[in-house]
């Protein structure tokens, strides 16, 4: 894999659960394949969306492998890898290796929060433990670690290191990266609702959550934004982006999962400590999703449609 890959519109894939709450291999593998053939360009497992925390060694091992079997040699299949030790990432990365994934998505370690000699420390050592591609994780508001640019030209010294994931919140960090790193990193916007103003400040790609339920409008209103057809993007946008705010709230796993439920595309099943919402929360959410599908743009879907054909 090479660092022109790294383009496009990459699903952060949910994972998906059967009534007993084991991992749902069929519909896995089922649902990576749809994705692909809607124009993703990547697909990441393992990932905050897709409930890491909760799986055990095992499960993520099996989860790349359904993905691997899904995509065949399609797209690339990014790794997340994550955990509470630098052993158990360094070793979770070499079984993504062994079993055929393209790329590493690398993390922070859980819970503990070190400084960025600690910190770096644990990134080279995960980035080192294979000659796959690697993306950088940055995302402060979740995980309380943030690399700034020039923390990210140190780790830049590791020539699989090829991408960074940015999901700050702050679009000047696209542009700060760029500015940096110039072409050495490609900088993929890490956060739903921040796609059409990344894509307009440089940003190689996006790592989308509402991906997994509506994969034509996501890959359309990069494409146009990527293209600078703002009018169209940001008229895209404007019906998006209520659904794409879903990602950036505490419960995203839950809501963007009822978003697949809505379509037809996955069920609102998620592992403990999450629940599934109720009440007034569960209520609040299904008419907001409800209403901005109610009003879905059938241009979208039907552009995206020809494109694919062509």
């Amino acid at each position: 894999m090479q660092q022109r890959d790294w383009i496009g519109v990459f699903s952060a894939i949910t994972t998906p659960f059967t009534t007993d709450l084991a991992v749902d291999h069929a519909f896995l593998r089922e649902h990576t394949s749809w994705l692909v053939d809607q124009g993703c360009t990547g697909i990441v497992a393992l990932g905050s969306l897709g409930e890491s925390a909760t799986l055990t060694f095992d499960e993520k091992v099996a989860i790349l492998e359904s993905c691997r079997a899904a995509v065949g040699g399609r797209v690339p299949v990014i790794a997340g890898i994550a955990g509470l030790s630098t052993a158990e990432c360094v070793a979770l990365a070499r079984r993504a290796a062994s079993v055929g994934c393209d790329g590493l998505m690398v993390l922070p370690v859980y819970v503990y929060r070190g400084d960025w000699r600690e910190t770096e420390a644990h990134f080279s050592a995960v980035i080192e433990a294979t000659s796959l591609s690697c993306m950088l994780y940055n995302n402060p508001i979740a995980y309380g670690t943030d690399v700034t640019a020039d923390q990210l030209a140190e780790l830049a010294q590791h020539d699989n290191l090829h991408a960074v994931k940015e999901s700050s919140g702050d679009v000047r960090r696209v542009t700060a990266v760029l500015e940096r790193l110039g072409d050495r990193l490609n900088v993929f916007a890490g956060l739903d609702d921040m796609i059409v103003e990344s894509a307009a400040m440089g940003a190689s790609g996006w790592i989308a959550g509402l991906v997994n339920a509506l994969p034509a409008e996501s890959v359309r209103v990069f494409e146009l934004a990527k293209t600078g057809q703002w009018q169209e993007a940001r008229a895209l946008y404007d019906w998006f982006l209520p659904l794409l705010r879903l990602d950036t709230l505490p419960k995203f796993v839950q809501l963007i999962k009822l978003v697949q439920a809505e379509v037809g595309k996955g069920s609102a099943r998620v592992r403990p400590p999450r629940l599934e919402l109720t009440g007034q929360e569960y209520d609040a959410a299904m008419a907001l999703i409800r209403g901005r599908l109610a009003a879905r743009p059938a241009a979208a879907r039907a552009a995206h449609t020809v494109a694919t054909v062509a």
